[in-house]
């Protein structure tokens, strides 16, 4: 047995079940998630069935995911220490019921691979824009799924691949899955063409507009107006239709914005800032649960 494979099964520990769907679940990462995808197209014709809103909620309460704004991601890819939070605590900041562990161990031992959901849909490229972050995970990546191409990267490389990916429009999400180990360490590249998890969120949200399977970063954007000259460059970038310019009239839906901060960078005249907005959950801001403490509520770029 290899050795990614007994760090599974210990963190499964007697859920035996768990560690099946774990391992088979990234062994064949790519036809899961196809499955999945292709089981969504015909459920548009059916959103007029509202028990499947009772379905979805239970699914997102086991596999979902937190967006990250730029900085957070940057932390996760800094760190060079171990994080393990285990609390109920957790669930301000990734609210969901079940899948709400913030575990790091060995964060510099990084591993990229092949994307399901961009080799699913065929939108997106280049594809691989998987990153796992822990040797727990990275390692078991890199002795199972060399089919994907898993390879190891620095925390640099993985950075750069990061900055790629958002300048084409992509947002950071970390994933939390049940059946993994009910933490994070998957942290993807993600946009609503090619990301399923967030072609699930849209179409159950026209059965139950609360549900959905990403929660929002925590922040919010703040506009500068006398720097703004309605270039649309925002209402463009934006995937959440939170933006919207007409008439030469800028409108901002903060309940629709996820706080990914995409318009904030790609603002031409920096007249965006993201702050922090006590409505939302909070960000996954690896300072502020190292330190426990909120720190500023503002962030210029």
């Amino acid at each position: 047995m290899r050795q990614s494979t007994r760090i599974m099964l210990k963190k499964h520990g007697w859920r035996i079940d768990r560690s099946i769907h774990n391992y088979l679940y990234f062994r064949f990462y790519y036809p899961y998630v196809k499955t999945v995808y292709l089981a969504l197209k015909p459920l548009k014709y059916l959103t007029w069935f509202k028990p499947l809103g009772l379905i979805g909620k239970m699914v997102f309460d086991r596999y979902h995911a937190k967006v990250l704004s730029s900085d957070d991601t940057r932390k996760i890819f800094s760190l060079n220490e171990d994080i393990t939070v285990v609390s109920q605590r957790n669930k301000k900041i990734v609210p969901y019921r079940y899948a709400t562990k913030i575990i790091f161990q060995e964060p510099t031992y990084i591993a990229v691979m092949d994307c399901p959901c961009k080799k699913s849909t065929d939108t997106c490229k280049p594809i691989q824009s998987c990153i796992a972050v822990g040797k727990g995970l990275a390692s078991f990546w890199l002795e199972h799924c060399q089919k994907y191409n898993a390879r190891r990267i620095s925390q640099n490389e993985a950075l750069d691949i990061i900055q790629d990916f958002r300048q084409s429009g992509h947002i950071n999400q970390a994933f939390f899955k049940v059946a993994t180990g009910g933490s994070t360490g998957v942290i993807c590249n993600c946009c609503p063409e090619c990301c399923v998890s967030l072609q699930a969120t849209m179409l159950t949200r026209k059965i139950d507009p609360a549900l959905s399977q990403s929660a929002p970063s925590g922040y919010l954007v703040r506009h500068n107006s006398a720097r703004c000259t309605r270039c649309g460059t925002c209402e463009r970038i934006c995937h959440f239709n939170a933006v919207r310019i007409d008439g030469g009239k800028r409108t901002y839906r903060p309940d629709a914005c996820m706080g990914c901060e995409l318009c904030v960078e790609h603002c031409p005249h920096q007249a965006l800032e993201l702050f922090c907005d006590p409505a939302k959950p909070m960000p996954l801001d690896i300072d502020r649960i190292r330190d426990k403490t909120c720190g500023s509520d503002r962030r210029s770029v």
